[in-house]
This record gives C-alpha cells, sequence and structure tokens, in this order.
C-alpha cells in the first residue's frame, strides 16, 4: 500500500516544492472554499485594488460546495467540483499568493503554466466522496459572501484531508502520465 505524505495548510513552499505529480498527501490546517461566483468577486475586488476578505498569500482554495449539515454535524456532504470551472480567475489568484488549489478533473494550459511559473501545486481529491471528505473537516465558518450560498467561502479546518498531486510546482501532470503510461501498457504485445 502506498503511504500518504503528511501536510499542513498553510503550506511550506519548500514542502510543495518536494511533492511530485501522484504523491498522494494528507491535509490538516485551514483550507478556504470557493466556486465561481466567489472566484469572480475575489477577482473583481483585485482588479478594483479593494482588500481582500481574507489573505491569500500562502492559502489554499478548495473547489466545493457543501451541501447543509445536519444537526449535530460540522458541515453536510463535502466533496470537490471541477476546477476547469475556476480556470478564468486562477491565474489571478495565483498572483495575489495563492500556493494551493484542490478540486477534481484536470485543469488548462494556462492554469497549468501559472502553476509552474509561481510554485504552487494542484491537488485532486475524490468526486462522489463527500460524505468521506466530511468526516476530515473539524470546523467551518463563514468568512465571505454568505449571500453565495453554497458558494460562499468558508474556513475550513481540516485533519487528514486525502487528496493527490495532480500538477506539482515542476509542471508534471498526473493526468497526462497517467495517459502516456496507459499508452505504453496498451501497446504491448500480448
Amino acid at each position: 500500500m502506498m503511504s500518504s505524505i503528511k501536510l499542513n495548510s498553510p503550506f511550506d513552499p519548500s514542502e510543495l516544492e518536494k511533492l511530485q505529480a501522484g504523491d498522494r498527501v494528507l491535509i490538516s490546517g485551514v483550507i478556504y472554499t470557493a466556486r465561481d461566483a466567489a472566484h469572480k468577486r475575489l477577482v473583481e475586488t483585485l482588479k478594483q485594488g479593494k482588500q481582500l476578505p481574507f489573505d491569500l498569500k500562502g492559502q489554499t482554495i478548495y473547489y466545493m460546495g457543501p451541501s447543509p449539515a445536519k444537526p449535530g454535524e460540522v458541515i453536510g456532504s463535502a466533496g470537490p467540483t471541477t476546477s476547469s470551472r475556476m480556470d478564468p480567475y486562477t491565474p489571478e489568484l495565483l498572483d495575489a499568493g495563492l500556493r494551493a488549489i484542490i478540486g477534481k478533473g484536470n485543469c488548462s494550459a494556462e492554469v497549468s503554466w501559472a502553476i509552474v511559473n509561481k510554485k504552487v501545486v494542484y491537488f485532486i481529491s475524490i468526486g462522489g466522496a463527500g460524505a468521506l471528505l466530511s468526516q476530515c473537516i473539524k470546523e467551518s465558518r463563514m468568512v465571505a459572501y454568505p449571500e453565495l450560498g453554497a458558494e460562499a467561502i468558508l474556513a475550513l479546518t481540516v485533519e487528514n484531508f486525502p487528496a493527490i498531486v495532480a500538477i506539482d510546482s515542476q509542471g508534471n501532470n498526473a493526468f497526462t502520465l497517467g495517459q502516456s503510461l496507459y499508452r505504453v501498457v496498451g501497446t504491448k504485445e500480448a
């Protein structure tokens, strides 16, 4: 069984630079949630030269839209959403100091380039496992845009939140590495 690398968020940049595409990690600490509408507002705020609702420097954004918590629970289902929906906004947020992103699916070439340029990391989490992932969330608090409902920005305190390095700070991409491995394996003669 493959072991996981334990990380604490906010991340030390030198720890992120050691990660390689395909590495499994367990994240503990604080991460923020944001989806399309929140990303749009964050970028608009940056363009207006105004202060963001939280300091992006060194932080992680999880592309998640939570479901309501049942009585006595911290949060409802907490699965990732498709990362490419945030692609139009991601490079500007990375320029503002965002250190890592978590979502599902691949990113655009522009975002991949920005990840390498800023020496950050893109993690993926398992789509369809929102109930399991919610068990790793120990605290949830509203940070900004409550009027956006499930798209509001939350600060989550997580413990051993599982993820996989999809794109490392060197630009290695687990999606393309996996495809090339499959092509090699699929072409071998029996």
